[in-house]
Parts: C-alpha cells; sequence; structure tokens
C-alpha cells in the first residue's frame, strides 16, 4: 500500500518530469526561424545555446546587425514585432 507522502513524492517527482522535458523547448525556434537566422547565430552568438535564454538575449542584443531574411522570418513566427524593428532600424541610423 501506498502511503500518502509517497504518493505526494510520486506525484510531485512526476511534476518535476514533466517540466524537464518541456524545458529544452522554452527557447525553440521555428525551422523558419532557424534556416533564416543561422547565418546570423553563427556571426553574432555562437558563443551561446541557441536555445537558451542566453541566446535569445544575444540575438536581441544583435537584433540591428540581423539579416533582413533573419528579421522577416523572426516577425512572421511572432518572435519579434513589426515595431520592435521599425523602433531597431530608426535606432541604427
Amino acid at each position: 500500500m501506498i502511503t500518502i507522502s509517497k504518493r505526494a513524492t510520486l506525484a510531485a517527482a512526476a511534476g518535476l518530469a514533466g517540466v524537464a522535458l518541456l524545458a529544452p523547448r522554452a527557447f525553440a525556434y521555428s525551422e523558419a526561424v532557424t534556416s533564416a537566422c543561422t547565418g546570423d547565430y553563427l556571426t553574432y552568438c555562437s558563443a551561446y545555446d541557441e536555445n537558451s535564454a542566453k541566446g535569445a538575449q544575444c540575438m536581441r542584443a544583435a537584433a540591428a546587425r540581423l539579416s533582413q531574411g533573419c528579421v522577416n522570418a523572426l516577425v512572421a513566427s511572432g518572435e519579434a514585432s513589426k515595431n520592435e524593428v521599425t523602433r531597431r532600424s530608426t535606432a541604427k541610423r
């Protein structure tokens, strides 16, 4: 017979396993973004794992230098807004 504390432990372990399975996808990008932005990522952010918070932060910091194809893919996927792109484009002039 499983006691209540063992049930709670098993439930907590199952919950943690579920979170661990989802964690790598937190910063996963679409195939279109990956394809369009690989060159930019390698140029500006290859020191970071592309699916990490640091990788995403690096790409945001490099936003004004990203290729138009990468920017278009980011906007189309919802990773960046048109307003953000316009603001960053204006700022780099």
